[in-house]
């Protein structure tokens, strides 16, 4: 008996013809799918605080930092209750904005192509999602006011980026540097007694090169890493990055400059976008009533409200330095 293969993908833009709306699988499916391919993406969220966008809780998000209490150094009286403190909470507010984007589709392409397009389509809206909400807290956190830039081979040291020059590479002392500053202010580490780095993929690449370097799977495992992570030294954890900022005003040339941050818990708040924040849309062909007359479009799209916020500054570092693997564009 000859046996056939049923391709369940095939399924995945089965219709409702008589209401025009997806059934309750198919938007799970399609929800699932968007987020899926957009937390990969997220990487700049990842070590921030994270606050859901409540429903009907209007356009405002509040993060809360809890202030480090006075060493009791005053001796307590036998017998006597002594006064006791109370949580000091300093809350910051930040307005949530709304971003999104869709891909029209004919009914003849979907009658007609061989590769399933609303499915394609979904998947590239989630990296669209994904990259647009991770640069929306890039852009946030690299506004910090702590920078240390990379100082040239010669040791000379460099107070401002247009300083910086070919020389100017990221360096294991440098890192130490900046997780020193971290460790002067306080901050919590981010896991395992390191502090989180987010870093370009050529600036990694000056990194690994010292033998002290660690890859992640020397000493951890996949349940506990982050989204990108690489490995850790000098007390950092490096999570890799092509959205990792880049500047091109070097030294007035060409060169690229990359931002590293080097993080500590708290630093900065995030809305948490699988708490509410992104939806996907799909118009199927038939939704559009009077504008489409002959129901020759269908629509995919996502949507999101987002917003980041430094909390503290002082728990967070950005090195700024060129790398010798090559030069990239700014973004």
């Amino acid at each position: 008996m000859e046996k056939y293969k049923m391709d369940l993908q095939l399924f995945a833009t089965t219709m409702t013809t008589d209401t025009g709306t997806l059934s309750a699988e198919m938007k799970t499916y399609y929800d699932s799918w968007l987020i899926d391919n957009a937390e990969p993406n997220l990487v700049h969220d990842q070590l921030g605080q994270k606050r859901p966008i409540p429903k009907n809780g209007g356009k405002k998000i509040e993060f809360r930092r809890y202030k480090a209490l006075a060493k009791a150094m005053t001796a307590i009286t036998e017998g006597v209750t002594p006064a006791g403190n109370s949580l000091t909470v300093t809350t910051k507010e930040a307005t949530v904005k709304q971003y999104g984007d869709f891909i029209q589709m004919s009914d003849v392409l979907l009658l007609t192509a061989i590769d399933n397009n609303l499915v394609e389509a979904v998947k590239l809206l989630g990296h669209q999602a994904g990259r647009t909400l991770d640069t929306v807290t890039r852009e946030v956190i690299n506004a910090g006011t702590n920078v240390l830039y990379a100082p040239k081979s010669d040791g000379t040291p460099v107070t401002q980026r247009t300083n910086l020059d070919a020389t100017c590479l990221m360096t294991v002392p440098l890192i130490m540097k900046a997780a020193a500053t971290l460790k002067g202010q306080n901050a919590t580490p981010i896991r395992d007694n390191c502090y989180g780095a987010i870093v370009h993929p050529f600036v990694a690449y000056d990194i690994m090169q010292d033998e002290k370097w660690e890859e992640w799977n020397k000493y951890t495992n996949p349940e506990h890493m982050y989204n990108g992570e690489i490995g850790r030294i000098g007390g950092v954890i490096f999570l890799e990055s092509t959205e990792a900022k880049i500047w091109e005003d070097a030294a007035s040339t060409s060169l690229s400059v990359f931002s590293t941050l080097v993080v500590g818990e708290n630093a900065y708040g995030v809305t948490e976008v699988t708490g509410g924040g992104l939806q996907t849309i799909v118009k199927q062909l038939g939704s559009g009533g009077s504008s489409d007359p002959l129901d020759q479009r269908a629509t995919a799209g996502w949507k999101a409200l987002k917003t980041a916020c430094i909390l503290a500054d002082e728990y967070m570092v950005r090195i700024e330095s060129t790398s010798s693997f090559a030069e990239a564009a700014a973004n």
